[in-house]
């Protein structure tokens, strides 16, 4: 082999090593490390009526709670600490037949504190194996084979032992920190399960029983038909899950897939969201968990918000 041919061989097995070496670690920190490492996101919003109390708001999405997984549970459980007035879940608590029990190491030290919640898919059906690579060609298409989840034994424990308000193609009212909180939902928009056809009736019964200090749009999929529905309606704040903020991100870039049709630049933290000439603040968490057939998390830590409303200038 001539000389030059031998160096440019040697130089493209180095650069093709290199690279290999760069995904091997970029597997080890994704997969052993970053997806244990768990963080609160904070944020602030000036959108209550003038002279109210700060109200602290604790937006958890997208457990994907398995009943081996401690360290989530024990994470998720110290959130108390922050001493919350309010919790919105947005969705996809299961990501196995036994994860309730899980949950409820997770969410017991969060009883008695009002809340309001919606469905993902996966609090309804069980995850199932996919090919990542199909994230790429749009949002990913429903498994009719999904094994079947204990939704209503979820619901009551939501509902019944923890007090939170069902939003699933809905709306309910709480009071929290001394104000009356209102808030419509809609169950999985991915598996067009939303009834957005549903909720002006339901928002206007809440309206005829007196005014609210503040209005929530919850949902689990931010697909853009119910964000500007949910802006229509008068929702002060949005709030959803679902994209994991990508899971898998690229420093500098950010995500690649959302899998619904958000853009992709909204899908993860604090942003905004217009319609009809109306801007309300939107929070997309990234989420606490992942499919237990996607084990990985890179450049995404897993998240939960903690979102302090003040009173409006």
């Amino acid at each position: 082999m001539p000389r030059a041919a031998s160096r440019g061989a040697r130089a493209a097995l180095t650069s093709l090593g290199a690279v290999g070496v760069a995904g091997a670690a970029a597997a080890v920190w994704g997969i052993g490390i970053e997806r244990y490492l768990f963080t609160v996101r904070f944020h602030e919003l000036a959108i209550l009526p003038p002279g109210s109390d700060p109200l602290r708001v604790l937006h958890l999405s997208d457990a994907h709670m398995a009943p081996w997984q401690r360290r989530k549970q024990q994470w998720i459980a110290a959130l108390a600490e922050l001493e919350p007035d309010l919790v919105v879940n947005t969705g996809d608590n299961l990501g196995h037949a036994r994860g309730l029990s899980g949950l409820r190491a997770a969410y017991d030290p969060l009883r008695g504190i009002p809340g309001f919640f919606v469905h993902g898919s996966n609090d309804h059906v069980a995850p199932s194996p996919r090919n990542p690579l199909k994230y790429f060609t749009g949002p990913s298409k429903i498994k009719t084979t999904a094994e079947p989840l204990d939704t209503d034994a979820l619901d009551d424990y939501l509902s019944e032992e923890l007090g939170w308000v069902d939003l699933n193609n809905r709306a309910g009212s709480v009071a929290a920190s001394g104000l009356r909180i209102d808030a419509f939902g809609v169950s999985d928009a991915h598996r067009d399960w939303d009834r957005l056809e549903v909720l002006p009736d339901a928002v206007g019964d809440l309206r005829a029983a007196g005014p609210a200090a503040l209005t929530i749009g919850v949902t689990h999929a931010p697909y853009r038909r119910v964000l500007d529905a949910f802006t229509d309606l008068g929702a002060d704040v949005l709030l959803a899950g679902h994209t994991h903020g990508g899971q898998v991100r690229v420093p500098g870039f950010g995500a690649l897939v959302a899998n619904c049709d958000i853009p992709l630049r909204q899908s993860r933290g604090l942003s905004t969201w217009t319609n009809h000439d109306r801007t309300v603040p939107l929070n997309v968490s990234a989420g606490l968990g992942h499919s237990i057939y996607a084990p990985v998390r890179f450049a995404c830590r897993p998240e939960a918000s903690l979102i302090t409303l003040s009173a409006r200038d």
